[in-house]
């Protein structure tokens, strides 16, 4: 059960009398209502109050054991006398009743309907509206006003300490019990002023939230802009009226239960934000492992990975001198462990010429086994980067081959079409594997088309040699979160050289193979959780 089903049960049983036991020494609540009225009738008479609009409610259980609603004037005659089952939702204990809420308060009072200027600096006077309250009843804040704007929206009434402000507009609902001095009422809220001998504001808050209530909300809920709530529905609401002893007794148990309901939510959550984070967490530690050589174990009858190096280079000479490749900027770069057991790395030019070596140790993120070596992705691939077409070189027609963005084309890893060139300058081929570098940088995927034209949001790299391309793909999906973190500019992106001097823990080819069928493995396990 979630924590907002939990609150909502303890709530629905708090209204229907299942919370707590009821006690048959309490006064019965049409006892304790029936004096009310007797001396709200002195107070009529006295002239400091007005008769009810419409009569006075008075519902009580008929002969055949419905509730009936009858409305009574000042000499007592009855203007109005029906059956109200369908209006009453449950029932409830003997000793409760069921009363109109206007009935149980001595004010009901709507916010004043012009518009406030609130102001940024405090003044001492303040107002409370529909967005200074949540929906667990505690205030969040509170909006300044002039001296001048508070006295005119206090009108008549001045909201005390103990007052209920209940928002019957946008977040339709909320409410919270007044604490303090010099408050008005903002927009979109009303007040609630109980009658503390006959009904608990914190009772009378209870029911306002309760799922009973809750369901004549959304079936008078109106208006075509902002929802609301009508001040005469809040009035007319049918309050399931215990005895006061029992309020109070239900109030205390609420206050015991909203606190622990309010522990599990947060338990809840962060459980929520756990699941909803591991499998990124358990993804991310499975690529860790695997460009760690920790996923599978090493075989020592694997070829080394320094012996693959040196074949990929000797074939990337052979290329560059066969003019089918240019020479890497500053000569090919080869990395070696020195005497003294610190890594290093060189350059060697075309015709085989050597730098002097430079010690790279502080660059070296972790230790690798000994099968392994270290190379720079620049020596392992080929980078073709993308350009930008105008709208007029493409079409949505389908004619040509596909134009590739780095925003339009890419989804959970595969492509889609959904636009075609035939100015084709910038192929990238079937199989190649595709990376955004700006915008949502840090997308990968395997280039399904024959052809395909990609625009300057989308690096487009070859290995050197086929196989290793599975492998290089595991260590860039390891490494896209410190990629993305180099990303410059408004919208963000990288530059060729963030990839290319990227360092790659480089395993020998069997066990690249070892790597990327287990961590598939364990991934795909992962996404279908």
């Amino acid at each position: 059960m979630k924590a907002k089903d939990l609150k909502n049960s303890i709530l629905q049983m708090a209204v229907e009398g299942k919370l707590v036991p009821q006690d048959p020494y309490d006064e019965p609540a049409s006892v304790l209502l029936e004096r009310i009225r007797e001396e709200r009738h002195k107070l009529i008479v006295e002239g400091k109050v007005k008769f009810p609009k419409g009569g006075e409610s008075i519902i009580y259980t008929g002969s055949d054991g419905s509730p009936y609603e009858k409305r009574v004037d000042a000499k007592g005659r009855v203007l109005s006398d029906k059956s109200i089952a369908e209006e009453v939702p449950f029932g409830i204990p003997g000793n409760w009743t069921w009363a109109r809420l206007e009935d149980c308060c001595k004010n009901v009072v709507d916010c004043p309907h012009s518009t406030p200027q609130y102001l940024a600096a405090a003044t001492g006077f303040t107002a409370i509206d529909t967005n200074c309250m949540d929906d667990n009843w505690n205030l969040t804040d509170l909006r300044n006003l002039s001296e001048e704007s508070y006295r005119r929206r206090t009108g008549r009434y001045v909201p005390r300490p103990g007052d209920i402000v209940f928002s019957r507009e946008g977040s339709i609902g909320r409410s919270v019990i007044l604490d303090s001095e010099c408050v008005c009422l903002g927009q979109r809220v009303m007040l609630l002023s109980s009658n503390p001998k006959l009904l608990l504001n914190k009772y009378c808050q209870v029911v306002l939230s309760s799922p009973y209530a809750w369901d004549l909300y959304l079936v008078a809920n109106v208006g075509t802009g902002v929802k609301h709530i009508n001040v005469s529905m809040v009035k007319r609401l049918l309050v399931p009226l215990p005895p006061l002893a029992e309020q109070r007794r239900i109030v205390e148990r609420v206050n015991e239960l909203m606190p622990l309901v309010e522990e599990y939510g947060e338990l809840e959550d962060a459980r929520e934000a756990l699941d909803a984070a591991l499998p990124g967490r358990l993804r991310k530690s499975v690529l860790q492992m695997a460009v760690r050589g920790k996923l599978v174990p090493q075989d020592p009858s694997d070829e080394p990975a320094s012996e693959l190096l040196e074949r990929i280079r000797e074939q990337r000479r052979q290329l560059v001198a066969e003019k089918k490749m240019k020479a890497p900027k500053g000569g090919e770069s080869v990395v070696f462990a020195g005497s003294d057991g610190r890594r290093y790395e060189k350059r060697v030019d075309a015709r085989g010429r050597e730098s002097e070596p430079v010690c790279i140790e502080d660059e070296i993120p972790f230790d690798i086994p000994e099968s392994w070596a270290w190379a720079r992705l620049e020596s392992l691939i080929t980078l073709l980067s993308g350009t930008d077409l105008k709208p007029a070189q493409y079409n949505d027609l389908g004619k040509g081959v596909p134009y590739l963005t780095g925003a339009s084309n890419f989804k959970h890893g595969s492509l889609i079409e959904n636009r075609w060139t035939e100015e084709v300058s910038r192929i990238s081929r079937r199989g190649e594997l595709l990376f955004t570098c700006k915008g949502t940088v840090g997308e990968m995927a395997l280039n399904s088309f024959d052809q395909a034209h990609i625009a300057r949001q989308i690096m487009s790299i070859m290995p050197s040699k086929k196989q290793t391309l599975p492998y290089i793909t595991v260590f860039l999906g390891c490494m896209v979160e410190a990629i993305k973190s180099q990303a410059k500019g408004v919208i963000p992106g990288i530059e060729r050289s963030t990839l290319l001097h990227a360092l790659v823990p480089f395993p020998p080819l069997q066990e690249q193979v070892r790597i990327v069928t287990t961590a598939n493995a364990i991934l795909a396990l992962i996404t279908s959780q």
